[in-house]
């Protein structure tokens, strides 16, 4: 499949300190890391459709061509996350509905695997619903995940009691049951992250605050809710380790509109911005030598926005690039396979996008291309 030209990416401006080929239909982008980089170098991107997802993938490391679009069929799925381990497989979670026998809708966390790049996926297999109750149950929420370091997956859901719930894998490969990690107040996804030692981290906005879980040990339990005094947007909090052991969340602020962004032991800082109701994605890599971190959203108006600014030094300056480009969902960052930054986003025709990192120095981004019709 040839790529289609879109024109190059817009100006900056500062803003303070199984598979068949099968077309997609418009869909907004899914929820996590959509944008992938294999073991063998190569990028993948899915993007959720009518009766399931498609998937393309680079035909050699470092584009530009990609193959696709390729069709993986599950039905009733009504939210799709993705997300991928230290050891490059990709993890796939959804939030299905299907027609009971007594003619009423069940919902299910479902779960599948690719472990290589291009290649078929697992079976989907039901991880349940932590409701025995079916009416309680069609109130869960959508799922999120983590990888662990020792590729241990946790799947976090907001429950029907306004609450958190986890599915987590056991040592042995199987997983264990349903765990309640409480909480109030909790009905948008909450930002998962999954530190370099072992740990993971979960942070959730309320409508009056903040909740944070904080795993004990590698492998261990999670301890929390801890309430904080900050006031994110629910639905917009991500998160990024910026540090050995240490994670730097990011969200919408109520109060100016703009992102923010804290980590513990610091205030929370104003980055700028004026992003919509959703995440941002994030990347930490390297700008003209310096360790940077990058963000990318969606503006108000419905175009796609990247910023950047240093590594845990947010004070110093946080730069906002208008892109100009009409974006659905949340955005997605990578490296590709020889450390370009690429960033994918879902147009209006609800085809992808992909744009990479420029020769020129900066982050300055290349042509749009269109991987979709």
């Amino acid at each position: 499949m040839r790529r289609r030209s879109a024109g190059p990416v817009g100006a900056a401006r500062r803003t303070g300190p199984g598979d068949e080929e099968r077309t997609p239909g418009a869909a907004p982008a899914p929820a996590g890391d959509w944008l992938t980089l294999g073991r063998d170098g190569r990028l993948s991107l899915y993007v959720p459709t009518d009766g399931g997802l498609v998937r393309w993938t680079e035909t050699a490391v470092g584009g530009p061509e990609w193959s696709g679009p390729h069709f993986v069929p599950v039905k009733g799925l009504t939210h799709l996350t993705v997300v991928q381990g230290s050891d490059t497989y990709v993890h796939f979670l959804g939030r299905r509905e299907r027609e009971r026998s007594d003619g009423r809708t069940g919902v299910d966390v479902v779960h599948a695997i690719q472990y290589q790049t291009g290649l078929a996926f697992t079976e989907w297999r039901s991880l349940g619903n932590p409701h025995r109750d079916p009416e309680q149950g069609r109130d869960l929420g959508r799922p999120l995940g983590a990888v662990a370091a020792d590729g241990t997956v946790h799947v976090f859901v907001p429950n029907a009691h306004g609450g958190l719930a986890l599915r987590r894998e056991a040592p042995n490969g199987k997983w264990r049951a349903w765990e309640d990690l409480r909480g109030a107040g909790v009905d948008a996804p909450p930002a998962c992250v999954s530190l370099a030692g072992g740990r993971l981290e979960v942070c959730a906005a309320t409508e009056s605050g903040v909740l944070l879980w904080r795993q004990t040990a590698p492998g261990g339990d999670f301890e929390g809710p801890q309430g904080l005094a900050l006031r994110p947007v629910p639905g917009t909090v991500t998160a990024l380790e910026t540090a050995p052991e240490r994670a730097t969340y990011f969200w919408t602020d109520t109060g100016n509109g703009g992102v923010g962004a804290w980590r513990e032991g610091d205030w929370p800082v104003s980055l700028g911005g004026a992003p919509t109701g959703e995440p941002c994605a994030r990347l930490r890599t390297v700008v003209d030598g310096y360790d940077s971190v990058v963000l990318a959203g969606r503006d108000r108006d419905g175009s796609a926005v990247l910023g950047v600014g240093g590594t845990e030094n947010e004070a110093a300056g946080f730069w906002w690039y208008a892109l100009g480009e009409p974006c659905q969902g949340v955005p997605a960052l990578a490296r590709d396979g020889h450390g370009r930054v690429v960033m994918a986003l879902v147009g209006g025709d609800g085809a992808p996008r992909v744009a990479r990192q420029g020769a020129a120095g900066g982050l300055s981004l290349g042509r749009w291309e269109s991987l979709g019709h």
